[in-house]
């Protein structure tokens, strides 16, 4: 009994892990859902305004820090945009996870120099 009981633990942990590293399907449905397109384009690489970040290919951890902070809002570690406010408000931790993780798998057009 106690090899099933460690087996469904480690399963368990396996999911909670999977699910802390998002998900890709549920943040392309999820960018569709909350339409991120609309500002920061089709391929995420070309905002409507260049003031508008590109978000595809950035780091997932960045992403989930950014989409946090507009949560937060104005003060400590946040981030004050009336549109971005208003639309990380509305994410849940899963939300963020799997957004992140989408965004962060497409291939992006920034370009460091060295």
């Amino acid at each position: 009994m106690k090899v099933i009981n460690g087996v469904v633990l480690s399963l368990a942990m396996l999911s909670a892990t999977a699910q802390a590293a998002g998900n890709v399907e549920a943040g392309k449905a999820a960018t569709e859902k909350f339409n991120c397109a609309s500002c920061h384009g089709k391929d995420f690489n070309s905002p409507i305004d260049p003031a508008y970040p590109k978000i595809a290919g950035q780091h997932k951890d960045y992403l989930e820090h950014a989409l946090k902070a507009y949560q937060r809002g104005d003060g400590p570690n946040g981030r004050t945009n009336a549109i971005m406010g208003g639309q990380a408000k509305a994410l849940s931790a899963a939300d963020i996870a799997n957004i992140s993780a989408y965004l962060s798998s497409l291939p992006g057009t920034l370009v460091l120099k060295k």
